[in-house]
C-alpha cells in the first residue's frame, strides 16, 4: 500500500518545481528554469528510489534473505 504521505512530497516537489520554472522563465533566466526543473526531477528520482529499496528490504526480511 502506496503511503499517503509519499504522494503528498512528491506533488509538493512537483508544485513548488512549477512555480520556481514560472517565475524564472518570466525572468528571463531560461537556463537557470531549467537546471531547477532538473533538480526537481532529481529529488523526486531519490524519494522514489528510497521506496524501492525499502520494498526490497521488506520482501528480502519477509523471505528470509
Amino acid at each position: 500500500m502506496i503511503d499517503v504521505d509519499l504522494i503528498f512530497r512528491i506533488a509538493a516537489v512537483g508544485i513548488l518545481v512549477a512555480v520556481l520554472n514560472a517565475l524564472l522563465t518570466r525572468a528571463g533566466r531560461d537556463d537557470q528554469a531549467l537546471m531547477t526543473t532538473i533538480a526537481g526531477l532529481i529529488v523526486v528520482l531519490v524519494i522514489v528510489v528510497q521506496e524501492i529499496y525499502n520494498l526490497f528490504e521488506l520482501i528480502r526480511r519477509l523471505f528470509g534473505f
